[in-house]
């Protein structure tokens, strides 16, 4: 099972940090990464359907609006691993952080 593997730690500078909290990072970045667009689809699917169920045309448009909302919102939870990739590589460039994509990498990929 990918998700409960031991990772590697990584290090940046002189410091290093342990693979139990790379660990950490690495299953809460799975989560974020499939929890959030199935969480949209069966949240989204419920409010939808429960206006439509009503078959009130208020119920319904006030149901896509709160889903296109819930998508706006998963969309940007959905990102902020990007935004984090972002600013490692700032960090990585200015010369005394070490190797920060070497531990996003860890993150990300388990390995």
């Amino acid at each position: 099972m990918e998700l409960f593997n031991i990772l590697a730690g990584c290090k940046i500078g002189t410091a290093t940090i342990p693979a139990a909290i790379t660990n950490i990072f690495h299953t809460l970045f799975l989560l974020v990464k499939w929890g959030v667009p199935i969480l949209l689809v069966i949240w989204g699917s419920w409010d939808l359907g429960k206006a439509v169920m009503a078959q009130k045309d208020d119920e319904i448009k006030n149901a896509q609006k709160l889903f296109i909302k819930k998508l706006i919102v998963a969309v940007c939870v959905f990102l902020v691993p990007t935004f984090l990739q972002i600013v490692l590589g700032v960090v990585n460039g200015s010369g005394d952080a070490g190797n920060s994509n070497a531990c996003w990498s860890v993150i990300v990929n388990g390995k």
